[in-house]
């Protein structure tokens, strides 16, 4: 793994001149203006502060962009983490995310070199889909507070919309139009000028000018520390064994949504950019990113498909882009961090807002529903639904069972048509006597809930003087139905008449020649085709 990271490496940055840094450098600087209210933005999302969030994005794009698995990547804090982090500070605090990232990195490093990198694609894209729209939907339940300018308690987002029928909710109409100014601004400004400037960093630019000039009364950021070592963060000696064991299962789906996130932004961003990523060495890069984070009291960074896209589109050539990011992020918060203290939370709940609203991925959710997929619509809204309902684990889990119990259900639909035996197809005449012969034509799986059926139609035939199984459309048999097969055989023997196959698959004859069935009836009932058996028996 190292040696193929470092022949990329090398080739990557083989025939680079001034050219290349200069796109690069643009690139990181654009960037950087993206990622700098996102990264405050989903910092405080998390239930952390916003320093959290922008030491992330430092760290990410110092540490995880030089060992990313492709060029283009561009890692930081993410909303999604948002649904596992609040429920990990309700009841370990910070020290509790410490941990838990920590152990995240470590399966993630594992997962890279156990080759784990293509797991991604055993999960269905309906899942992924309803995956999503519930964190888009944790996102936004969870900026409530700092939107409205209220109050709620509870561990989840769900539980704290439930508390407002207890503790009630009046907003703040000062905060209201904050976040609402952001949000009409971030859906009104036009995309050309995004390329001269993010319509979320002008918003927050804007509504932190206005609450300073109008002394609005509205919660702010507050202080940001100049240091990528603030007093809260991880020590070795505060790893006890109560938190390994309290946040072990979040720390599983931390990993396992930094690898869904990482892996679906590559496989975007690479066919964008035309280049394909290395998964493997991309979990690895996020798993060393990860180990390190919490000992700089950054919570944890995964790929990010806006980021990364935009680094694509500015036209980024190295890994130097997400590194000139992290540099220019640094740079801002030690330049910038009296005035991002002064940022209104609720200029940072309607980008949140605004983000969780494009995160869904409203083409792929049009499709399922206009088309009327019933399979892909029941797992898109179940995942959904388990997303907010449960943890993201879990609902990970419950979509891929459901899909897997679908697909089991849907191949238990087997065709068996019975025809009579057509002498004229091979050139006989049509008084050959085939009056009591038939071919049976099957497709479909013959394995355990398919087996009832085989043995209700084989049941009927057994009359017959010549019976022909046709499997050419059967990809593939279980010892259950070849059970079934076999007993018709005997059946069919004793009352002295003939069995034969045709068209048989590699997979299914050899699991023929294993139950014994080749060796009962011998090679000799086997063809290639059934005209090779009218041809040879007429």
């Amino acid at each position: 793994m190292r040696l193929t990271f470092l022949t990329e490496l090398k080739n990557e940055f083989q025939d680079y001149n001034l050219g290349k840094l200069s796109k690069d450098f643009m690139a990181g600087l654009t960037v950087t203006a993206v990622a700098l209210p996102l990264a405050l933005a989903f910092g405080v999302s998390s239930g952390a502060d916003a320093a959290s969030g922008l030491i992330t994005a430092i760290v990410a794009g110092l540490i995880v962009s030089f060992f990313s698995g492709a060029f283009y990547q561009i890692s930081g804090p993410t909303g999604a983490m948002a649904a596992i982090l609040m429920s990990i500070i309700a009841k370990y605090h910070m020290q509790g995310v410490f941990v838990a990232t920590l152990i995240a990195g470590i399966l993630l490093v594992i997962a890279g070199i156990l080759h784990l990198g293509k797991i991604t694609s055993f999960i269905p894209s309906p899942v992924i889909t309803g995956f999503t729209s519930g964190i888009a939907i944790i996102i936004v339940l969870g900026q409530l507070d700092n939107f409205f300018g209220v109050h709620s308690e509870g561990a989840t987002a769900l539980s704290k919309l439930l508390s407002y029928s207890r503790l009630g909710f009046q907003p703040d109409i000062q905060t209201l139009c904050v976040g609402m100014f952001v949000i009409l601004l971030m859906i009104f400004f036009p995309k050309k000028w995004n390329n001269v400037i993010p319509a979320s960093l002008l918003g927050i630019i804007l509504a932190t000018a206005f609450s300073i000039l109008l002394k609005l009364d509205v919660k702010v950021v507050g202080e940001i520390p100049k240091t990528l070592f603030p007093s809260e963060r991880l020590h070795l000696s505060g790893i006890t064994w109560e938190h390994i064991e309290g946040v072990f299962s979040p720390a599983v789906s931390i990993a396992m949504l930094c690898m869904i996130e990482s892996l679906l932004c590559g496989a975007s961003a690479g066919r964008l950019a035309d280049k394909a990523m290395n998964s493997d060495q991309e979990l690895i890069a996020q798993g060393i990113g990860n180990i390190l984070l919490p000992f700089f009291g950054g919570i944890p960074a995964t790929a990010a498909i806006a980021r990364t896209s935009v680094a694509i589109k500015s036209g980024a050539k190295t890994r130097l882009t997400g590194i000139i990011h992290g540099i220019g992020l640094l740079i801002a918060m030690f330049v910038l961090s009296p005035v991002m203290s002064k940022i209104p939370l609720a200029a940072l709940a309607g980008v949140l807002i605004v983000t969780a609203w494009r995160m869904n991925e409203w083409s792929a959710i049009k499709y399922m529903f206009s088309k009327k997929f019933k399979g892909p619509v029941v797992k898109y809204i179940i995942t959904m639904v388990a997303t907010v309902a449960l943890d993201l684990t879990t609902a990970i889990l419950i979509g891929v069972l459901l899909g897997l119990f679908m697909f089991v259900i849907k191949s238990a639909d087997i065709q068996i048509s019975i025809e009579e035996v057509d002498p004229m197809r091979i050139g006989k005449d049509e008084n050959t006597n085939v009056d009591n012969w038939c071919v049976v034509y099957i497709a479909g799986p013959m394995f355990f809930m398919t087996a009832d059926v085989i043995k209700r139609k084989l049941s009927s035939l057994i009359d017959y003087d010549v019976v022909i199984l046709s499997l050419r459309g059967v990809s593939m048999a279980d010892i259950t139905s070849v059970g079934v097969i076999m007993d018709f055989c005997k059946q069919a023997k004793t009352g002295k008449h003939t069995v034969l196959f045709s068209s048989i698959q590699p997979s299914v004859m050899k699991l023929f020649r294993q139950a014994g069935l080749v060796d009962s009836i011998g090679e000799e009932a086997f063809y290639y085709s059934v005209d090779k058996v009218l041809l040879e028996l007429l």
